[in-house]
């Protein structure tokens, strides 16, 4: 395994994407885009990107932000079950 590989998980604690998270969830108003809950918030991306050149899935900072919403941790949940995030090659 490569040693400069960073898992998924990893990333969601970089300072660039908990900058991107905050200020998505301030523009969605603090709260689920779906049901208005204010508790447990995360961050959904609709569409995953892969760049092609690069053979990489993009960062989760590295999204525009109408590709980014606020849910509650069970509207997200939820959603995942149900549908199967599409994958974009840029």
């Amino acid at each position: 395994m490569d040693d400069n590989k960073v898992s998924y998980r990893e990333l969601l604690f970089d300072s660039r994407w908990l900058e991107k998270r905050a200020q998505i969830i301030k523009r969605d108003g603090y709260k689920c885009r779906i049901c208005g809950s204010k508790d447990h918030l995360v961050v959904h991306h609709k569409q995953y990107h892969y760049d092609s050149r690069r053979n990489k899935n993009c960062d989760p900072w590295d999204y525009e932000d109408k590709y980014l919403i606020t849910l509650c941790e069970s509207c997200h949940k939820r959603g995942h079950n149900k549908y199967n995030i599409p994958t974009k090659q840029i």
